[in-house]
């Protein structure tokens, strides 16, 4: 005999990260009394759809400590030790996300290079940058008269400020890079454009500005912003930056009530077996789906209500009449 309702069934998981505030700490929050019903395909803000996942696997490291007293030596009490968790998954959806969070460091915009530039691996000295006029928004590129011409609908861009010899993190809206020496990135004024997550496609060139398919994920452009046209991604094994982003997991309710899966912060580790970065699934011999392994540790954050270290929030919605026991 089974009760109605007390087992969740899901077909799939879905995948949503929030960019960390890399300065003052963890900004996304997952409220589960504000957002737990939400639709799957219109997440709240600042949360991104990654789309469905597969092989999603949480594991904890935690560990729990006997405490022995008396003369005996008896278990008097127990004490929580070692607190570690992490998220191991199958990225199927392929985008600029998707691959900085798998690859884990640095992930480069490949910006469209000169035929004469001498050839380099994240992409050679590129085409000059537009500027960015005034009024633009995360959906529209003001970039005057005329200016607009050399991009096509189609086309995706990387719209950032110039760099300006700054160090520490840069990127708006999202950290996509930690710069320690000027030098280290040869001084060049398009290294935050080949890094920034603020990327998008273009959907309409009108005669002064670019309408994008969707919003910048980094928000409006910064004064002083620029847009060069983007060819590729490309990420790389190595670099210094480590990535870290909040991650919100929902399995789909087919019944019996959704479960979501909330980390604060998620940084890359090494993923098991520690060589495999991609794998490919067959569809029909010699067809196979090629797929993106992530592979996550879990940082500690305080819970506001109590104090307590915590490393995830797993929440349950019971399905509509559910018993509770």
């Amino acid at each position: 005999m089974t009760r109605a309702g007390l087992r969740p069934i899901a077909r799939q998981t879905r995948a949503y990260f929030a960019p960390v505030d890399r300065v003052n700490g963890p900004t996304a929050i997952f409220d589960p009394s504000q957002n737990g019903g939400f639709q799957l395909d219109a997440p709240p803000a600042p949360w991104i759809d990654l789309g469905w996942i597969e092989n999603f696997q949480r594991t904890s490291t935690s560990q729990i400590e006997s405490m022995a007293g008396g003369a005996a030596g008896a278990v008097a009490g127990q004490a929580r030790h070692a607190l570690g968790a992490r998220v191991d998954f199958e990225f199927r959806d392929w985008g600029k996300l998707q691959m900085a969070l798998a690859g884990g460091a640095e992930h480069m915009n490949v910006l469209a290079t000169d035929p004469s530039a001498s050839p380099a691996g994240s992409g050679g000295v590129p085409l000059a940058a537009v500027a960015v006029l005034a009024g633009s928004t995360a959906e529209e590129l003001i970039l005057g008269a005329g200016a607009s011409a050399v991009f096509a609908a189609g086309d995706l861009v990387a719209c950032d400020v110039d760099y300006a010899q700054q160090v520490g993190y840069v990127g708006t809206g999202i950290a996509a890079a930690y710069v320690k020496n000027p030098a280290d990135v040869r001084q060049d004024a398009n290294y935050v454009r080949r890094v920034t997550f603020n990327v998008g496609r273009v959907a309409q060139v009108t005669a002064t500005s670019l309408v994008l398919a969707q919003a910048l994920p980094g928000g409006a452009p910064a004064a002083g912003a620029s847009v060069q046209q983007v060819i590729a991604f490309v990420d790389r094994e190595g670099g210094a930056f480590l990535q870290q982003w909040s991650g919100l997991f929902v399995m789909e309710e087919e019944s019996g009530g959704r479960v979501c899966f909330f980390y604060p912060t998620l940084s890359p580790t090494t993923a098991k077996p520690a060589w495999l970065r991609e794998s490919l699934v067959q569809i029909q011999t010699p067809i196979a789906e090629l797929t993106l392994q992530a592979s996550f540790t879990a940082l500690p954050t305080i819970d506001g209500n109590d104090g307590a270290v915590v490393l995830c929030y797993r929440s349950y919605f019971p399905a509509s009449g559910a018993e509770i026991y």
